[in-house]
């Protein structure tokens, strides 16, 4: 592991103040808009923007590199990046901030694309496990850091805008000066989602409504918490408690996943977080209840990710994982751009607690759904690949490699796993 660090560490570096600075605006902009006396309804378009942005992004970005290189991406991305970040504060109002969060969800996306097809090229076959491992560390770093960063200064002024665009500009230097040659970059057509849902409703379903709640969580939560009166260390301790869960219960749960029929570990994961967040939902918790519901929340949701595209790549030949890939990550990003949209709304119409009620809602309909399908399709295929720990702003670039590094190991000689039960 330390060799890899050593051969990657400027890389990763500049991807970790990459999530630095979009970790900040996150959060900030929904303490701000509360400043700014900005409606509830006002911030959750706010927030649905960038994945609005985001989703563009991950379908133009690769044309965009093919076209005039990775290195004019990159540069031209980063630029806008660091400069939004400033005009927050120069232009606080809900329109201008919705188109802002559209050229940021676009850039954030060309960028991650980029940068990550650098630290891919990078790695060796041999290596290859261990960096994306360490990625999906220092993206969780990066978000939890940015959290205490928001209490270094006063939100109402522009320091903390000014923090995260200097952040980005300086994860350029590290990142371009490491690259040694420009990796090659092949564009996966995604398949059709037709074929996506034939191969597995389960899947498709599943990535569509986590999507709402990867959105909600990462768009609305700085909402909530400044509808229900958290000042700036209790929300930062709340939100970096999400990211926190998420990167603690992503390996044991990984570990459950290539060890059991993968829809009875969806159904309980999905039944838990329902449970889980319909406690506050109901009644007022003591904070030290609600950061843990945080990270419950979290470590159920983003291991959730991982877990359907496992499931749905047990399904498919390996020449199709790439492929399925692509269409999976459009369909969450599809189900992204609703989730602040249908919490603002529930926020607006019942308070604060419309917040965790979406998402149990969210969680409730998918165990739903996992048990129906159990009942129309009697049986699951062995586990096609092993289970790949990734976070859900992870690339299609990154997906790809770690799913088939993951099918590689599965069937590297030697491994195996106990028999899949019959569901």
């Amino acid at each position: 592991m330390l060799k890899v660090l050593a051969s990657t560490w400027a890389l990763l570096f500049g991807l970790m103040l990459l999530m630095l600075g979009n970790g900040m605006q996150g959060t900030l902009l929904g303490i701000r808009g509360g400043i700014e006396n900005f409606t509830t309804t006002e911030m959750s378009v706010v927030m649905s923007c960038y994945f609005v942005g985001f989703l563009f992004g991950s379908r133009l970005a690769p044309e965009m590199i093919r076209r005039v290189g990775h290195v004019r991406v990159f540069a031209a991305l980063g630029s806008m990046i660091s400069a939004v970040l400033i005009l927050y504060a120069a232009a606080p109002h809900w329109i201008a901030w919705s188109l802002m969060r559209v050229l940021i969800g676009f850039s954030f996306s060309g960028v991650y694309i980029t940068a990550e097809s650098w630290l891919n090229n990078a790695s060796t076959n041999e290596t290859r496990g261990q960096t994306l491992s360490l990625y999906l560390i220092v993206q969780m770093i990066g978000i939890i850091a940015a959290q205490i960063l928001l209490n270094m200064a006063d939100p109402s002024g522009y320091i903390l805008f000014v923090i995260p665009s200097v952040l980005v500009s300086l994860a350029f230097t590290p990142i371009l000066l490491a690259v040694q040659p420009v990796p090659a970059f092949d564009n996966t057509r995604p398949m059709s989602f037709r074929q996506l849902y034939a191969a597995s409703p389960l899947g498709c379903v599943g990535m569509f409504l986590l999507g709402g709640i990867f959105s909600a969580q990462f768009g609305m939560a700085s909402v909530w918490g400044t509808q229900a009166g958290l000042n700036v260390r209790d929300l930062s301790i709340f939100v970096a408690a999400i990211y926190v869960g998420g990167l603690v219960l992503q390996f044991p749960i990984g570990w459950l996943s290539d060890r059991m029929d993968r829809r009875l570990l969806i159904l309980a994961l999905a039944v838990a977080g329902g449970v889980v967040v319909t406690l506050p939902s109901l009644v007022d918790v003591p904070f030290a209840v609600l950061v843990t519901v945080a990270m419950l929340m979290g470590g159920i949701s983003n291991p959730l990710y991982s877990l359907l595209l496992a499931y749905v790549n047990d399904h498919l030949d390996q020449s199709d994982m790439a492929a399925a890939s692509a269409g999976l990550i459009f369909i969450n990003g599809v189900g992204a751009i609703s989730g602040p949209i249908l919490t603002g709304w529930l926020m607006g119409a019942i308070g604060p607690s419309g917040f965790f009620l979406f998402m149990a809602i969210i969680f409730f309909a998918l165990s739903g759904y996992a048990l129906w399908r159990m009942t129309q399709r009697r049986t699951t295929p062995e586990a096609s690949g092993s289970y790949a720990a990734l976070s859900p702003t992870a690339s299609v670039i990154t997906v790809e490699a770690a799913l088939e590094l993951a099918e590689d190991d599965h069937s590297a000689p030697g491994h195996g796993h106990p028999p899949q039960p019959g569901a």
